[in-house]
């Protein structure tokens, strides 16, 4: 054991700065026997690391190698299991329990012994020994507390210690001096021990040989303190005559601050009065300008302009502490502020006449507007405005109550000019739309002495009844809410188109260019929202609205703005939403499907005012009459649909294509054209799978009602007529009623020839099903002729009595039958009649194909063939 642990020391533990103290050969328990070693290891440099390694013979060579360390603070319990027998086994609990077994109890025994000294020595954690022997930690004690620890060390550390590679240097020269030494240790030893002597001889001597010089010392150092005490007799003497010139010097000094104390204060109080004279000095021009500036002309608006930016910056100093109480300060002061509060009033008379004179200027051009649909041009009057934006964001930074009456006031006089414009405009586009003054009156619109006045209350008490224009007079059977075109042609509803978007298209601009100078003239930010950003509704100004703190910058205050300009064009175009709705409300009345133009164009503006600023008065006002225009458009639907459920048929006439059916192909027809490209595609998509659906159902309910016209018939022509026009108009999302409507017209197709041909052959075909009964009994079919009732001479006597000129005969009174049932718009009849021809000739060869099968060899055939059949059908269908 001793050699391996050697070998363990230089191999392993040696080039890692360890020293091993402790091993014991040890196996896992319960499982195979492979044997390995625990080492109980300290490092040499400190702090002192205790290790517990796992060390085991390679499987390649016969070399240890050091598989598993665990430090020795981890380890929390040493469990020996038995204290009393002697047991190889034992545990040690680090992150988990590992089971060993020792070779034998001794070696177990020593290296418990070794980590509970180790322990002792080097962990403030004690580690929990568990069934060990008291007598075994005993022993590992020596007496006395202190020797508790030293001892049990030194036993640990000094049992082994390498010599360094100097003291091994040393000893071979010893060696070499005496070779007897090998051979007589005691020799070698009374020698080193005489030379120790020798050694202490020789030190001793020198150190009384040194005494003398020591002394010497002493008397130099002696002289020294007494030079040293001379030099403080002088420098004390020198210091008594330097103190006066020191008082002197401080008197001096004492002098020289307070003359630069004076300078100093001195220069302050001139750059004081410097910056007062040059920061609070305003320009006799400027005054002049104030007090008498020309505000009509643009030389004499600069001057004011430059005079009030002058003026501001007077009023603004940032003051130093204590300049507000000097007189001459405040009289400046005051004097700006008279000057200030007389040009403020100045300015706000000036814009006041303005405001008014230009109600009057726009006035004189309303006869011109009147009879052209377009509004008048306020470019001008917003040109010789934007002069006096500079003044005006003085205005709102200096006396925030005179900008706030400003604003109100010309909120006021363009209200009441953009309302009579607006109006006079509204009341142009809609004696267009009803075309002459006649018509018009049906509409509540009137006019008098060259002016118009609307009489926009009229149209509200207008019924759908009494809007009939010239739609009302149709003879239809099926109204459908206005949907025939047989007075109201395509180009009356373009003309409506058009007039729509002009009435758009110059309300936009208008809208546009107002805000945009409100922004620029009122200086009031323009925040663009992101789209989407919820708009509440705009609440009535009441000329209190902008009567709030002024705050200029920060978001809030942009938001605050934002509000401003969007509560000022609400109070002047206040008129604008009650118009497009009654304009609305009439190209509904005169025509429901103005409601497809009015829904296009309105979602294409909305569209564009949102990308411009999706919370801008124009986007807002447009939303809300974009909601307007889709509930019409929405009753429109319901409206179609409710008439077509209402729809009654005559009982006399054969009913064909349903009117519903056609007016719906043409609805689908103008529709495909006006939404073509159109932003709200998916308001049409959901209109026509509503309608299609209400077609479908009522088309059903309409055939089931039909007394004169058979099921089929209804189902299979107006299917027919749906499928047709669904395929030429391609519309994508009805795809699926396309499919639907075709497989419907093919079904009813079918049964209407299966219930129309029935049994041509009636005998024959009643015949032929007892001898196919009898076969389903079990009778074999060459057996069914010895049967009575079908035996050759029954078949001979029935097929007699259907020579070919009775079928022929029977053939043409039911072409005659179908003639009158299908209707000529669909021209289905030669498509029945050859699915008829088919469906004859299939009855014909089954009959063949049982008397071949159950009359085998009789030679009976029928009294006509198939090319007879086919010339019956054709010869028929030529004659008619």
């Amino acid at each position: 054991m001793t050699a391996i642990k050697h070998a363990l020391q230089r191999d392993i533990f040696t080039p890692n700065d360890e020293r091993l103290l402790s091993i014991v050969n040890v196996c896992k328990a319960g499982k195979k026997k492979r044997n390995c070693f625990l080492c109980a290891t300290v490092t040499t440099e400190r702090p002192v690391q205790v290790n517990v390694v796992k060390v085991k013979k390679s499987d390649k060579g016969d070399f240890y190698k050091r598989q598993t360390a665990w430090a020795l603070r981890d380890l929390a319990v040493v469990d020996a299991k038995d204290a009393i027998k002697e047991n190889p086994e034992f545990d040690l609990h680090f992150d988990k329990v590992y089971k060993w077994v020792a070779s034998s109890s001794a070696e177990k025994n020593t290296f418990i012994s070794c980590i509970w000294k180790l322990n002792q020595r080097y962990l403030k954690k004690k580690i929990d020994f568990m069934n060990v022997s008291a007598q075994l930690l005993e022993e590992s004690v020596p007496s006395g507390e202190n020797q508790n620890v030293a001892g049990g060390d030194e036993e640990v550390v000094d049992e082994y210690q390498e010599l360094n590679a100097r003291e091994e240097q040393d000893i071979e020269i010893m060696m070499e001096g005496c070779e007897y030494a090998i051979s007589n240790a005691e020799a070698f030893a009374d020698k080193l021990s005489r030379e120790l002597q020798v050694l202490d001889g020789a030190n001793i001597q020198s150190i009384m040989a040194s005494e003398k010089q020591v002394n010497i010392l002493m008397k130099l150092l002696d002289e020294a303190l007494k030079e040293v005490d001379q030099i403080e007799v002088k420098l004390s003497s020198y210091e008594e005559m330097l103190q006066s010139v020191k008082e002197q010097m401080d008197q001096i000094s004492e002098s020289n601050h307070l003359i630069h104390l004076s300078n100093t204060n001195n220069l302050k109080l001139l750059s004081e009065i410097e910056f007062l004279v040059n920061h609070m000095d305003l320009a006799k021009g400027h005054i002049k300008a104030l007090q008498e500036g020309d505000l009509s002309s643009s030389r004499g608006i600069e001057a004011c302009t430059n005079a009030a930016d002058a003026l501001l910056q007077c009023m603004n100093v940032a003051l130093q502490p204590g300049h507000d109480m000097l007189h001459a300060v405040q009289q400046q002061q005051q004097r700006f502020s008279d000057l200030r509060e007389q040009f403020a009033r100045r300015l706000a008379s000036h814009l006041n006449n303005v405001f008014v004179q230009q109600g009057y200027d726009q006035s004189s051009t309303l006869a011109q507007h009147s009879v052209e649909l377009t509004l008048p041009n306020h470019h001008p009057f917003h040109r010789d405005l934007l002069r006096y934006a500079k003044l005006m964001e003085w205005l709102k930074n200096t006396d925030y109550g005179k900008y706030e009456g400003l604003t109100r006031n010309y909120m006021d006089y363009l209200s009441r000019l953009y309302e009579r414009e607006i109006k006079e405009f509204f009341e142009v586009a809609k004696i267009k739309m009803t075309g002459a003054s006649k018509e018009g009156k049906k509409f509540g619109l009137h006019g008098s002495s060259g002016k118009l006045t609307g009489s926009t209350s009229s149209l509200n008490k207008l019924s759908v009844q009494s809007s009939g224009s010239r739609r009302s007079q149709s003879s239809s059977l099926l109204d459908m809410g206005n949907m025939s075109t047989s007075d109201l042609d395509v180009a009356d509803r373009t003309k409506f188109d058009k007039i729509f978007e002009q009435v758009l298209s110059e309300l936009e601009p208008l809208c546009l260019s107002e805000q945009d100078f409100i922004s620029k003239f009122f200086k009031l930010q323009q925040h663009l929202s992101l789209p989407g950003t919820a708009v509440g509704d705009a609440e009535e100004m009441d000329g209190g609205v902008l009567s709030r703190s002024h705050n200029p910058g920060g978001p809030q205050s942009i938001s605050s703005e934002n509000h401003m300009i969007r509560q000022m064009m609400i109070k002047i175009f206040r008129c604008v939403e009650p118009e497009l709705n009654n304009l609305i409300a009439l190209g509904d009345k005169i025509d429901s499907f103005h409601s497809l133009y009015m829904l296009v164009k309105m979602s294409h503006h909305v569209w564009t005012a949102q990308n411009v600023d999706p919370t801008s008065f124009l986007s807002t006002t447009l939303g809300n009459v974009l909601v307007t225009v889709k509930r019409n458009f929405d009753k429109c639907i319901s409206n179609q649909i409710k008439l077509m459920e209402d729809v009654k048929i005559s009982k006399k006439s054969k009913v064909g294509i349903l009117p519903f059916v056609a007016e719906f192909e043409e609805f689908a027809a103008l529709a495909e054209s006006i939404f073509k490209n159109a932003e709200r595609r998916g308001d049409l998509d959901k209109a026509y799978l509503k309608l299609i659906r209400g077609v479908f159902t009522n088309v059903e309910k309409v055939a089931n009602e039909s007394q004169k016209t058979p099921r089929d018939v209804v189902m299979m022509e107006n299917f027919h007529h749906i499928f047709a026009t669904l395929s030429r108009l391609k519309i994508s999302c009805l795809e699926a009623e396309k499919k639907e409507a075709k497989q419907k017209y093919t079904d009813h197709l079918q049964c209407y020839v299966i219930y129309s041909l029935g049994q041509p052959l009636e005998k024959l075909n009643h015949f032929f099903e007892g001898v196919e009964a009898r076969v389903a009994q079990g009778v074999r079919e060459e057996e069914v002729s010895y049967q009575l009732a079908f035996n050759k001479q029954e078949l001979r006597k029935v097929i007699k009595e259907y020579p070919g000129k009775e079928v022929k005969k029977g053939l043409d009174n039911l072409y005659k039958k179908v003639d009158k049932h299908l209707c000529e718009e669909e021209n289905l009849l030669q498509v029945v009649w050859h699915l008829m021809q088919d469906e004859f000739i299939r009855q014909y060869k089954h009959f063949e194909g049982l008397i071949a099968r159950c009359y085998p060899g009789s030679g009976i055939t029928m009294e006509f063939t198939i090319q007879d059949i086919l010339d019956y059908f054709s010869s028929i269908a030529q004659s008619h």
